[in-house]
């Protein structure tokens, strides 16, 4: 395994990387008449994004402390603020001319996929150690 994978820096870069994204995403206006290849398809889309944002701030809280790893804790540190970043994206969405926000389904598909994630990197962080 390499060594960058193993420092918390790469991971909390990643994270990083994955908030300014969403962030960039969520500036923009939403495009005109395309319409979802089928119904709903937005909340998959939110629980995948947020599927990787729980993932990376697992992972980047993993690597701080991988010898004695307290689950419960990084777990549920990772689920509440990646909850709180999922509100404020809705909030912030708002105020993006054509787009909607404050949709609380929508927040709860972020809360799922970072659910999800941080769960799903407890079950494969084997490689990491």
């Amino acid at each position: 395994m390499s060594r960058i994978l193993r420092h918390p820096r790469f991971w909390l870069a990643g994270f990083i990387l994955w908030f300014s994204v969403l962030w960039m995403l969520s500036s923009n206006s939403a495009p005109g008449n395309l319409s979802p290849p089928f119904p709903h398809f937005d909340k998959v889309a939110h629980f995948g994004y947020y599927f990787g944002g729980g993932g990376l701030l697992a992972a980047y809280l993993f690597r701080l402390a991988p010898d004695v790893p307290n689950w419960k804790t990084l777990i549920s540190i990772a689920i509440l603020v990646i909850a709180a970043i999922g509100a404020m994206d809705e909030w912030h969405q708002s105020f993006t001319p054509g787009r909607s926000g404050n949709d609380l389904y929508d927040w709860l598909a972020d809360l799922m996929g970072a659910m999800a994630g941080a769960f799903t990197f407890k079950r494969l962080h084997h490689p990491l150690k």
